[in-house]
This record gives structure tokens, sequence and C-alpha cells, in this order.
């Protein structure tokens, strides 16, 4: 656990087709590199595929590989975190 915030150590399970595209969205609660790695972790161990960057400083995690938004902020939600309520223009 983080020791800026509490968060959920299990992320939601999702079925998912992977695909080409990607999407990028604010986790405003993503505060420290132990979140941005939370973040990472839950999104690629349940998106086999997937590539993650979280980035701490502006807030963004850029997901490519996916691009189901809904399946994603599940998983990131599952994690403890709360995405932005719609991806940000790339």
């Amino acid at each position: 656990m983080c020791s800026c915030q509490q968060h959920s150590n299990s992320a939601s399970e999702a079925v998912a087709t992977p695909s080409l595209v990607g999407l990028k969205f604010r986790v405003d609660d993503m505060t420290c590199g132990h979140c941005a790695s939370t973040i990472k972790k839950a999104i690629e161990a349940t998106l086999p595929g997937t590539t993650v960057d979280a980035d701490l400083a502006s807030k963004l995690v850029n997901v490519k590989g996916f691009g189901d938004y809904a399946a994603i902020k599940a998983i990131v939600t599952g994690a403890g975190y709360t995405p932005s309520a719609a991806p940000v223009a790339a």
C-alpha cells in the first residue's frame, strides 16, 4: 500500500479483446511512483499485450494496445484509483 493514500490491492478482472488502438486518460489521485506502478501493473496484468506509461508529473496514463476505456476504467478503479470521466486527446 501507498504511504500517501490507502488503495485497494485487487484489480477488477476484465475480459476484453486487444486492439491496435490506445488511449490516454488522467488519474488525479496518482500521487507517487508506487501509485503509477500499481496502475501500470494492474492494467498490464489484466490485459496481456498492453503497454502502459503512467506519467506521474502530468497524471496521465497512456495505454497502447487496447482501446476500451470502460474496461480500463474498471481495472484502474479496482486498483483503488479514480480515472477521469473520459479519455483525453493525444
